[in-house]
């Protein structure tokens, strides 16, 4: 073989980039064998070596195990099967890190203890195969009775939260607590009695008691005032109470006092319940669902003005 050909180890490093230390141990270990030696003993590289050198760097900067890039280099792997492999290793791994982000990032922003710290930890940590689960056994023990309304249970079903694979603060924070929520046997309770008017679109008793004119003037007014930002508890929010109590007590033929005040309270509040209705906007945060205002319920609004329930709170 024409000695023109052959690389000293120095050149060789000069054109890997790898240091001379570095390539007498791959030369050691067998993976990159000198050609042959100088009279004065010096190891000897051929071109294939250099090209061998510098796919192994590739593949050593790219994550791979020197085992792994051994067989490749032998022929014994394909590099597309390997870095294939590879790839869809750093993917999880990514996912995993993205989501460790975002658990950190609801722990900092809220302050939360140790012990919230953990249980954020611990459900995220679920596989998509176990958060389904997760739902699936709410599913199944608030709507498996024989009683229970189907059309709920499929509702339910086809809203399944599913925390995405590099989910935001506002959506961990989301998940965590809708994972609190339906582990709570109150509140399927909750969710069994009022999920069926949602998922059949029935009117409630005092909606068809009074008419659909007067019914959708109830949801269109109530659904102005809460996108205009007016407060239940407010002079304002007062005012529009007011007058729909006022146009039922009329079509009711009785008188608009406080006990028909009420009564109406609780006609309005069958279908919705504060915790119920927030299982709902949890699920649209966590799926990352644009909130879509003729879905969002109406009446807790109108039952909180009509009680006029300072104590109550907001809806969160």
């Amino acid at each position: 073989m024409d000695a023109t050909t052959l690389h000293s180890i120095g050149e060789l490093s000069r054109r890997t980039g790898l240091s001379v230390r570095t390539i007498r141990f791959y030369s050691d270990a067998g993976v990159v064998a000198p050609t042959t030696r100088s009279p004065a003993g010096h190891r000897l590289y051929d071109p294939d070596a250099l090209l061998r050198l510098e796919l192994l760097r590739t593949l050593r900067e790219l994550g791979m195990d020197l085992a792994t890039i051994r067989r490749v280099l032998d022929r014994e792997l394909a590099v597309a099967d390997v870095a294939a492999a590879h790839a869809e290793a750093l993917d999880l791994r990514i996912r995993v890190l993205q989501l460790r982000r975002s658990v950190l990032r609801v722990v900092a922003g809220r302050g939360s203890s140790t012990e919230e710290a953990q249980l954020m930890h611990r459900l995220t940590q679920l596989t998509g195969a176990q958060r389904r689960a997760l739902i699936d056994d709410f599913t199944d023990g608030t709507f498996g009775t024989a009683d229970a309304d189907p059309a709920a249970a499929a509702m339910v079903r086809a809203a399944t939260p599913d925390l995405p694979d590099d989910p935001s603060p506002e959506q961990v924070a989301a998940w965590v607590e809708l994972a609190e929520l339906v582990g709570d046997e109150d509140f399927r309770a909750r969710m069994r009695r009022t999920a069926g008017y949602r998922a059949t679109g029935r009117p409630l008793g005092i909606e068809s008691a009074v008419g659909g004119e007067l019914a959708e003037f109830t949801r269109r007014t109530v659904a102005e005032a809460m996108e205009s930002g007016i407060d239940p508890l407010g002079d304002r929010g007062q005012a529009v109470v007011d007058d729909l109590v006022r146009r039922f007590a009329e079509v009711l033929a009785r008188t608009p006092d406080t006990a028909f005040r009420d009564w109406m309270a609780r006609r309005f509040g069958e279908a919705h319940d504060p915790r119920v209705d927030r299982y709902w906007r949890l699920v649209w945060i966590v799926n990352g669902w644009q909130t879509v205002a003729d879905l969002y319920p109406v009446y807790p609004w109108l039952v909180r003005a009509l009680r006029n329930d300072r104590d109550a709170g907001p809806p969160r």
